[in-house]
């Protein structure tokens, strides 16, 4: 009895953890993007109509984005580029901008994928296997100085899989995975909890 109720709570905690913190990030920023401007909206739309309209901050700075993309489309593409060049030369930006640009562009493009393959390599040390990710193809002075045909290849750290390693390693040393990128990621998360090809087809199998 008491197997089934640790196991049935088990269940509720990663049926329900997921949902309630996607909730909860969700009302941060809403709070936060409707405080910004809906604050100072809402404080003369109460003085005219006598009422507000909660989320009208979220909805002006939703507006103000696409304007603000169709207007550098239309006339600033091509200096996209410059501006970006300029920003990255600042003092103190230099170190955040590219950074943060370059994270947000990983993570909203859909034609670029962040990992291309999972794989197995031998970390941190001889006999102890980890799971990567291949990145990109190393860079061309690696490769060179090396003589050897190297994969930039990041190393998770469980649970948080944002923080890890970026170890270059010799093509030829590399295990493929045959699981997707997104299984692989998981066993991360988990901390080695949850094999998912094994976990889905049990689940299939109830």
């Amino acid at each position: 009895m008491l197997k089934h109720l640790k196991h049935y709570f088990i269940t509720g905690i990663l049926t329900l953890l997921p949902i309630v913190l996607s909730i909860y990030i969700l009302v941060i920023l809403f709070n936060f993007a409707d405080s910004i401007i809906g604050k100072f909206i809402n404080t003369h739309i109460r003085r005219w109509l006598g009422f507000y309209i909660p989320g009208i901050g979220l909805i002006i700075m939703a507006f103000m984005i696409l304007i603000c993309g169709f207007i550098v489309n239309l006339f600033f593409k091509r200096r996209l580029k410059m501006w970006d060049k300029f920003l990255s030369g600042l003092p103190f930006l230099r170190y955040i901008y590219p950074l943060l640009k370059e994270t947000v562009e990983l993570i909203l493009s859909k034609g670029r994928m962040a990992f291309k393959q999972a794989v197995l390599v031998e970390f941190p040390r001889k006999g102890s296997w980890s799971v990567g990710f291949i990145s990109n193809r190393s860079f061309a002075e690696a490769r060179q100085k090396s003589g050897q045909e190297l994969e930039n290849v990041y190393i998770p750290l469980a649970p948080n899989p944002a923080s890890g390693f970026v170890v270059l390693i010799p093509h030829s040393e590399l295990i493929k995975l045959d699981i997707s990128v997104k299984e692989a990621m998981k066993i991360v998360i988990t901390g080695g909890i949850i094999n998912p090809a094994e976990y889905f087809k049990a689940q299939n199998e109830k």
